[in-house]
This record gives C-alpha cells, structure tokens and sequence, in this order.
C-alpha cells in the first residue's frame, strides 16, 4: 500500500515535471519567433523600401539654358551698340545742318613743335567726346607732318570742348639710345564758344615745356590756340 502511494507520488512529480517543461519552452520558442519575424521581414521588405535614385539631369538641357542665355547678352550688345549708332548718326546730321544754317564753322590745326628727343607715334581728337582723328604709326611718317589739318567744317553755335592725346616715343642715338624705350603720353582738351556767323581756328600745339634741367618725361605738353574770324573770312580777314 505504501510502495503503491510511493509510486503515484513519484509518477505524479515526473508528469507535472515534463508539463513546466513544456511550459516554460514554448514561449521561448514564441519569443524567438517573434524576434525573427521583424527581422525576417526587414529583410524582405529593405529592396522594396529603399528610396528610387533620382534622375540624373540632362547636360544638353543645361547646355541649351546657357547658350541662349549667351545669345540674348549677345543680342542686347548688339541692340545697345545699335543705339549709340544711331545717336551719334543724329548727332552728326543736326551739327552739319544747324551749322550751315548759322554760319558757325570751326578749323582745327596740329602743329607739333617738339624736338628730336621726341617721336609722335599715335595722334587722337575729339569733339564733345566723340572721335574725328585718330592715327597710330611707329614708322615715323606721322611725326615728319610737322603740321597739317584735323577738321575742318561746320558746327552747332555753342561750347565745345576739344579734347587732344598724343603719344610719343624716346628717340636718340649713341648714350641717348635707351630713350627708345620710352613712351610718354600728354592729354589736354580745351573749351570754345562757336558764334553765329564767326569762324573759329584752332591751333593746338605740342611742344617741350621747361629747360635742359626738366625731366623729359616732364616736357610734352599741349597748347591751344584760337583766332576768331568773320564767316568767310581767315587770315587777312577780320580778327576778334
């Protein structure tokens, strides 16, 4: 009787044993099922998930962007220099009529009284900013003109400023040779009053300022001149 009790106890302990077995593994299996599962599906799903590289962009759109960008610059150089054409057209047009209407006419002369220290080798005028002569020579030809004319014809009665820059080159021979080397450039300009009915000649002069002890580079310098006359008239005319 008791062996029997002794051995349904014993029975009893070894079945309740494998039940906490069971137990206690199962939701460790749970657990471990429910950890993979994410990862699982992370791995599944990261291809899916990840981002579409965007496009990359078209260099021959960017390339179009920019040359029509160059042609429109392009064409508003053009546009703005077609302008100042046609201004400086008009301007030209009124001065030669308003001119001739009124009598006024203006003579402009270059005398270079330089000596042979100095080479003219570019020569420009201008009237109220606008070019009339412009000469670039290193031969010397321009320098042998000694005097010679640079405008000559009807104007606007009015001021107007006449603005001179010349441009000389050293010259020298033996010791002196190195002035070769040198260029010196003098500008000057000067203001005059067109009348009705007056002629104005205007002789600008270049010339060696100062003495044997100034500096050449001190020296060139630019005179002006002007003679009033009666329309018509010059030289033995009438002065004023």
């Amino acid at each position: 009787m008791l062996r029997r009790a002794l051995v349904t106890a014993v029975g009893i302990t070894f079945g309740l044993c494998m039940l906490g077995t069971d137990a206690w593994a199962q939701p460790a299996t749970a657990d471990k099922d429910k950890g993979d599962k994410p990862a699982a599906a992370a791995a599944e799903g990261g291809p899916a998930d990840a981002a579409t590289p965007a496009p990359e962009p078209n260099p021959t759109s960017g390339s179009y962007v920019v040359q029509l960008k160059q042609l429109e610059q392009r064409v508003n150089e053009l546009k703005e220099r077609i302008f100042r054409s046609k201004a400086r057209l008009n301007l030209l047009k009124e001065t030669v009529l308003h001119g001739v209407i009124a009598g006024s006419r203006a003579i402009i002369k270059h005398k270079n009284e330089m000596g042979s220290s100095f080479r003219l080798v570019k020569l420009l005028y201008a009237v109220d900013g606008a070019k009339i002569y412009t000469k670039s020579d290193d031969s010397g030809a321009l320098d042998e003109k000694r005097e010679f004319e640079i405008f000559n014809g009807s104007i606007v009665p009015g001021n107007h400023t006449i603005s001179v820059q010349a441009v000389f080159r050293g010259h020298g021979y033996g010791i002196f040779s190195y002035l070769r080397g040198y260029k010196f450039t003098v500008r000057s300009s000067h203001t005059i009053t067109a009348a009705e009915g007056r002629q104005n000649v205007i002789t600008v002069k270049a010339y060696e300022k100062g003495n044997i002890t100034t500096e050449l580079k001190d020296r060139p310098a630019i005179k002006f001149e002007v003679n009033l006359y009666s329309a018509g008239k010059q030289g033995g005319g009438e002065k004023k």
